[in-house]
């Protein structure tokens, strides 16, 4: 079954997926720009590869020669804007850093526009090692900046010195993209809090 909001995930017919083409960087920018910024707009609303070409002063066929698809385009968007949408903040306590991350984490990727998007570039990872390169990239990037929030945490002894980062970071992790996936619960900001409690407890440093 087709997802809300995933039309137009395939180049129009006779159109290659890749063409090995360099990219012209600034019309690149301009076409993750236009894909942010519509993503964000008020009011959410699907997104098409059509406003994204327009907004980015491009023709379609740009966009096709160099994505195999919309959830392509989105994926690269929110991994370019990762940081930005969700810098490693530092309040000085882990719950707090946690709580931070998480809700803005949560925000981006659980937006009406964005969510059906990643799902379906989730899907296109599988079977397309150019989304799945992305893919990985954007994951290390993302993984790399939640495991500084928690190494900073053990330093001021809030986590045991045993604690096992990674297996954390997959918790966190892992409860963003079940939601997403399988679309059981909501991908929300309350969610987002009650992990961040329930993580900053995982193998906490017991008090005394």
């Amino acid at each position: 079954m087709r997802e809300a909001g995933t039309r137009e995930t395939s180049p129009p017919k006779g159109t290659r997926a890749h063409t090995g083409r360099r990219r012209n960087e600034a019309a690149r920018r301009a076409i993750l720009d236009a894909t942010a910024a519509l993503l964000a707009r008020p009011g959410g609303g699907e997104v098409t590869i059509g406003e994204i070409a327009s907004a980015a002063g491009v023709g379609k066929q740009t966009i096709y020669r160099w994505w195999p698809s919309k959830g392509a385009v989105v994926l690269e968007a929110v991994a370019d804007r990762a940081d930005e949408i969700a810098p490693v903040p530092d309040t000085g306590t882990l719950l707090g850093d946690l709580e931070i991350f998480l809700v803005a984490t949560f925000g981006g990727a659980g937006r009406e526009t964005v969510a059906p998007l990643l799902r379906a570039a989730m899907a296109e990872a599988q079977r397309d090692p150019g989304i799945a390169q992305v893919m990985a990239e954007f994951t290390r990037r993302r993984r790399e900046a939640f495991t500084e929030i928690l190494a900073r945490g053990r330093a001021r002894g809030e986590l045991r010195d045993d604690a096992d980062l990674e297996l954390i970071t997959d918790q966190a992790y892992g409860v963003l993209w079940y939601r997403l996936m399988v679309g059981h619960a909501p991908v929300d900001a309350d969610t987002a809090r009650r992990l961040a409690r329930s993580l900053a407890g995982v193998q906490a440093r017991s008090p005394g």
